[in-house]
């Protein structure tokens, strides 16, 4: 009977552990669900698509009811070679349809760039949603890189305190002077502070991701360290995937389009439209009567104060303005993925020689240790070695954090999250 309450128990810690851990996915998820971004981007498609049923409209009978009341008005009648006024009220009252037939696809040019502006909103919630998962990560990795800083820096505080003991006692046995203690006093501040500083920094990215993630954070939330380690494998078709995927180059492409469009819809206005006109109007003024007219109208504007030139015109450079920009972004786009490629080969041979740094470091450190305790190395060489590998631990958790961030980028790059 035993037995099962102590699985019980055992796995109500495992679900509170399992509740504590925080991963990069949860992350990305939550900030996606909660960043005001995303939910300005949903709707701003939502408002591309009643832009779409805007001009849409167009395509479809358009009915107007109109009426008109006269209080007094003056009638003039013809009586015997005379005219005679009469002053009576008067109303009328009807409804005018009109339909579109051609108007040399003016209209469908339009609807097919209203079209076109809601894949634009589509692409532009993709492009957000990229970009959030790129800060999450950001955010999330410099967690993990400040969270071993802080351990590090912890471990270096300790090991100073430690010397900073065993000086005193070795001034007391006569084997020291005052100076060494004095000079581990000193570290173990600086240590203190640049604890302080990590633990700053620690809060500062959790603050941030919290508030991207909508959530509060606790500070002994336990975090995927194996992020800052993540396998990649770059291949020659990477830029090609890339100028494919990403979203900033799609929707260049896309405003090229409906710019072309609106071009094509502005030089179609000049030919005018042919439209189907019905209508239908009772009226009371002296006497009753209805009038209705069914009948194809061809209406073509002949001047119009050089608005409609200046119309085109505007369309055309509009389309070139697009072209331009979209060869602009696809540079810059080549650029940044080129110097990206060449920090993550240098990463690569930088985690390797810091890696080897520490290595040499710690052997170095461990050694004046043992010769400081022998009275054969001063404290300025056992201050040094720790320096040294201080700055080695870091330095390898800096190099594999940069290489990370700039993975995340080419993540980005593609559109990925």
């Amino acid at each position: 009977m035993k037995l099962p309450g102590t699985l019980m128990l055992v796995s109500a810690i495992s679900i509170g552990l399992c509740a504590q851990t925080l991963t990069l996915r949860d992350s990305i998820a939550k900030t996606l669900a909660h960043h005001p971004d995303v939910k300005t981007f949903m709707l701003r498609i939502q408002q591309a698509e009643q832009g779409y049923n805007v001009a849409y409209a167009d395509y479809l009978p358009q009915i107007d009811l109109s009426a008109t009341y006269n209080p007094t008005k003056t009638y003039v009648l013809p009586v015997n070679g005379m005219f005679h006024t009469v002053e009576d009220s008067g109303w009328g009252a009807g409804a005018t349809l009109h339909q579109k037939v051609w108007d040399f696809a003016k209209t469908s040019a339009l609807v097919d760039a209203s079209k076109a502006d809601e894949d634009i909103a589509r692409l532009s919630l993709g492009e957000v949603k990229a970009l959030l998962a790129y800060k999450v990560k950001s955010l999330y990795e410099l967690l993990v890189v400040q969270r071993e800083a802080i351990r590090v820096r912890e471990k270096d505080l300790e090991a100073k305190k430690a010397f900073y003991a065993q000086s005193r006692a070795l001034v007391k046995q006569g084997l020291k002077t005052n100076a060494d203690t004095n000079r581990f006093l000193s570290s173990v501040y600086v240590a203190e502070n640049n604890l302080a500083i990590a633990k700053a920094s620690f809060e500062k990215a959790k603050t941030s991701l919290s508030l991207y993630m909508g959530i509060p954070l606790r500070s002994d939330i336990k975090l995927q360290g194996h992020v800052l380690k993540k396998n990649f494998h770059l291949h020659r078709g990477t830029e090609h995937e890339i100028l494919e995927s990403n979203y900033k180059v799609k929707m260049d492409r896309l405003n090229v389009q409906k710019n072309r469009l609106l071009h094509q819809s502005a030089k179609s206005a000049q030919f005018g439209s042919i439209d189907l006109v019905a209508s239908y109007d009772r009226f009371d003024t002296l006497n009753k009567y209805n009038s209705d007219y069914v009948g194809i109208s061809y209406n073509v504007p002949l001047y119009t104060g050089g608005r409609m030139s200046a119309q085109e015109q505007q369309a055309k450079i509009g389309r070139m303005i697009a072209q331009e920009q979209e060869a602009s972004d696809t540079l810059a786009l080549q650029e940044e993925l080129r110097a990206l490629l060449i920090d993550i080969k240098r990463y690569g041979q930088t985690i390797k020689a810091r890696k080897a740094q520490l290595i040499s470091a710690k052997s170095t450190q461990k050694v004046q240790t043992a010769r400081y305790k022998e009275g054969l190395a001063t404290y300025i060489e056992v201050l040094d070695s720790i320096s040294v590998t201080l700055n080695a631990e870091l330095g390898v958790l800096e190099a594999y954090y940069s290489r990370s961030l700039a993975l995340d980028r080419i993540d980005y790059l593609k559109g990925k999250i």
